[in-house]
């Protein structure tokens, strides 16, 4: 399978999603803690094995992202990750970018870094057995403050510098510029960054010369802040959204993944559900579909608790949670 065009396809497939399983050793080790499990490397092995080797999820998964540590593990049973997920029509996905790093113009602000050697390390991801990757960057909103227009111009344009680097290895780019619920403002100024962030995004594309149909966005919804003490409707949700897409995302992308960005796992089900029906009656024209991690993840977590006993039960909400997103996901 080396079309990329075909690949992108692939991974906005009608019913489908991704299950971002993409945390850093830090962020797995916090996850671990929070549910009272020792961490370390191989029970991080074993969180992943939680996950990825649960029958059944090609119903539900067109790719699983994972992180470096994880592409390189080996599942239980003795297969490396990438292979298992292949064995299954899973497509495995890789983060490439190396975390964020203060603006300088900016120092609350961050950009995200990885451009280094980037094109080495895609070579031998793709020798992994990688077909695709993501690379996220971190638009914080601060009343009028935040985000900076030096913030979005520096982001979209390192966003932009992966993609063609990740096409021209073969491979099909995620960008992922992710708005953050964390702040106190409103769902329309959290639509009105969103529409900031990808009319530059998409401008940066166009200016490397980037193949806009060879490449899937993964976008934040538009949502009030957490500290804002409201919390939206489901057809709120959509609504700004939608206007946001509509307003910014060129036609001819292949489909667009939602993330969930701290939402309980209801709540992030319930929002795609809105969002995909008003996408349907407006006639997108985009397939619509999700890429969460914790709002797929965090009832089988609690569950597990690192225990083999706990496996078969954890799985099980796994894959029950699977099934409500992916209906979600399906109108």
């Amino acid at each position: 399978m080396n079309d990329l065009h075909e690949i992108a396809s692939l991974l906005v497939a009608h019913g489908k999603g991704l299950l971002a399983a993409d945390e850093s050793v830090h962020s797995a080790d916090k996850r671990l803690t929070a549910n009272g499990i020792e961490p370390s490397e191989e029970m991080r092995r074993k969180y992943r094995d939680l996950f990825l080797s649960t029958p059944g999820i090609e119903k539900y998964l067109s790719g699983i992202i994972l992180f470096e540590e994880t592409l390189l593990q080996k599942a239980d049973n003795g297969t490396l990750f990438p292979q298992l997920l292949t064995q299954h029509n899973i497509l495995p996905i890789i983060k490439v970018d190396q975390g964020v790093e203060p603006l300088p113009e900016s120092p609350d602000e961050t950009i995200t870094s990885g451009l280094i050697g980037l094109p080495e390390r895609l070579a031998k991801y793709r020798e992994c057995g990688a077909r695709s990757t993501k690379w996220r960057a971190v638009i914080r909103i601060d009343g009028d403050r935040f985000p900076t227009s030096q913030a979005i111009a520096e982001n979209a344009k390192r966003l932009a510098s992966y993609a063609y680097m990740v096409q021209e290895a073969g491979m099909v780019p995620i960008l992922e510029p992710e708005v953050l619920l964390e702040g106190n403002h409103s769902r329309l100024r959290a639509q009105a960054v969103i529409e900031e962030t990808l009319r530059a995004v998409y401008t940066a594309v166009d200016d490397q010369s980037v193949d806009r149909k060879a490449l899937i966005l993964k976008t934040s919804m538009a949502l009030s802040g957490s500290e804002s003490g409201k919390t939206d409707t489901p057809q709120e949700v959509a609504e700004s959204t939608m206007k946001a897409l509509l307003a910014t995302v060129p036609r001819d992308v292949p489909g667009i993944v939602f993330l969930s960005g701290g939402q309980a796992a209801d709540q992030a089900t319930d929002n795609l559900r809105a969002i995909t029906q008003l996408a349907h009656t407006e006639k997108a024209p985009w397939p619509l579909t999700f890429s969460y991690a914790r709002a797929l993840q965090g009832e089988a977590l609690a569950l597990w608790k690192g225990s083999e006993d706990n496996v078969s039960s954890a799985r099980a909400a796994f894959l029950s949670r699977l099934q409500k997103v992916s209906d979600a996901a399906s109108i």
